[in-house]
C-alpha cells in the first residue's frame, strides 16, 4: 500500500466478492465500499459535494459546512472538514445511531439536534438527552421520524442562509452527490471489463446513478435495478413505515434530485423481514457483515439469480457495513420486539447461499 499524508487518500479502489454464482456462470459480485474510511460510501460523496464547492468559491478557507444527517454523510463531511480545515455542523435528531453521532463528534463536529416536535436542541445535548439510541424508529410520512427528518433539513438550511461563511451541502439535491461515485463505475471496469446488471439500494440515488451514468459514458450500458423497502414510494406504490434506514423516500418527502428515472430499468421494492433476513444469513453463511439495505440488494438478486442471462455479471453496491447494526439487525431481542425476526426467511436465504455458494461451482468445475 502506498504512503498516505490524509484519510481521504484511502477513499476507493474496494474489493469486489463474490457470494453466488449459478451453474451458467452468472455471477453475483459486492462492491464493499463499507472498506473505505468511516465504513461507508458516502465519504465519496461527501468529499466530492466539499470540492465542488471549493471549485465554485461556495467554501472558503476556514468556511463552515452545515448538513443534515442520520450518520454516514456526516461522518464523511467530518473526516473532510477536519483534513481541510473546515468547520462543520450536522443536524441531527434522536433517531440517529449513537456511535455514528460520537464518532463526528470525536473528529470535531457540532451536532445540532432537532427533536421530534421540530424543535432544535443546542449542541452539548446528547444522545441521552434527546433519547438517542441505536434503535432507530420506522421511517414513514406520518411518523414522529419524519417530522424531525424534515425539520432537520429545514434547519440546517436556516442555519447556512444566516451565515456569510456557511455551505450547506444538501446531499439529496447536490449533483456532486453522484459526480462522488463515478469512480466507482471506473474501478468497476478496471476490475471487470463489463457489467451487465447494476442492482443496489436507492436513497438519496447516487450511488446507483451515478455509478450508473459513467459506465453509460465509459461504453458500458448495464441494466439499472433500483431496490427499495416496501414503504418507501421512489418506485411508486403505497407508502408506509418501514425500518431498513438509510435508504428509500418516506411518504411525504420529496425524491432528490439524484435519482434519475432516465436510467432506471427497474424499480423493486423488499421487506424489511427480507432484507434483514438475508443481512443475517450472509453473515452466518459468509462471515460477512453488511447493512440492512445491502442486504435487501442482496435479497432481491439471490432470488432473481436464474432469470438473468447466462454468464452475467451483477454488481450490488454495498454502502455500509454490518458493524453498525449490531445493536439492531443483528439483536434479536431488537429483532423480535418488531416483528421483524423470521427463522424461515433466514433458512431460505441461507438455503440460496447454499445452491449458489461460488465454492460450489469450484468443486463441479465450472468456470
Amino acid at each position: 500500500m502506498a504512503l498516505v499524508t490524509r484519510v481521504t487518500d484511502l477513499i476507493g479502489n474496494t474489493p469486489l466478492f463474490e457470494l453466488a454464482t449459478t451453474d451458467t456462470g452468472t455471477r453475483l459480485l459486492l462492491k464493499l465500499e463499507q472498506l473505505n474510511p468511516t465504513g461507508a460510501a458516502k465519504i465519496r460523496m461527501a468529499r466530492e459535494m466539499v470540492l465542488d464547492a471549493e471549485r465554485r468559491d461556495l467554501l472558503r478557507d476556514g468556511g463552515h459546512i452545515i448538513e443534515s444527517t442520520s450518520g454516514n454523510t456526516g461522518l464523511g463531511l467530518a473526516v473532510v472538514a477536519a483534513e481541510r480545515g473546515y468547520r462543520f455542523t450536522a443536524v441531527v435528531d434522536h433517531h440517529a445511531c449513537r456511535d455514528k453521532l460520537r464518532a463526528m463528534q470525536a473528529m470535531g463536529a457540532e451536532l445540532v439536534y432537532v427533536a421530534d416536535d421540530g424543535d432544535a436542541r443546542p449542541n452539548g445535548q446528547g444522545p441521552e438527552e434527546a433519547a438517542c439510541v441505536t434503535t432507530e424508529g420506522p421511517r414513514s410520512g406520518g411518523s414522529k421520524h419524519s417530522l424531525a427528518t424534515s425539520a432537520r433539513e429545514d434547519l440546517a438550511e436556516a442555519m447556512a442562509a444566516a451565515r456569510d461563511d456557511a455551505y450547506f451541502t444538501e446531499q439529496h439535491n447536490n449533483d456532486a452527490n453522484a459526480l462522488g461515485y463515478y469512480a466507482v463505475a471506473e474501478e468497476l471496469l478496471e476490475d471487470l471489463g463489463q457489467v451487465d446488471i447494476l442492482l443496489s439500494a436507492v436513497g438519496t440515488g447516487g450511488s446507483l446513478f451515478g455509478t450508473a451514468r459513467r459506465l453509460r459514458e465509459l461504453g458500458c450500458r448495464p441494466r439499472v435495478i433500483g431496490v427499495e423497502p416496501v414503504g418507501s414510494i421512489a418506485f411508486g406504490g403505497e407508502g408506509g413505515p418501514y425500518w431498513q434506514s438509510g435508504t428509500g423516500t418516506p411518504p411525504g418527502a420529496t425524491v432528490g434530485t439524484a435519482v434519475d428515472y432516465s436510467l432506471l430499468d427497474e424499480g423493486l421494492k423488499v421487506t424489511d423481514v427480507a432484507a434483514f433476513a438475508t443481512t443475517r444469513a450472509v453473515a452466518r453463511k459468509a462471515g460477512l457483515l453488511i447493512g440492512g439495505s445491502a442486504g435487501g440488494s442482496v435479497h432481491a438478486a439471490l432470488t432473481r439469480l436464474e432469470e438473468f442471462p447466462p454468464g452475467s455479471t451483477i454488481v450490488t453496491i454495498v454502502c455500509d457495513g454490518g458493524e453498525k447494526y449490531l445493536d439492531t439487525v443483528f439483536d434479536d431481542d431488537w429483532m423480535a420486539e418488531r416483528d421483524l425476526l423470521d427463522e424461515t426467511a433466514e433458512r431460505d436465504v441461507l438455503e440460496l447461499l447454499d445452491r449458489y455458494s461460488p465454492a460450489r461451482r469450484d468443486l463441479v468445475g465450472v468456470r
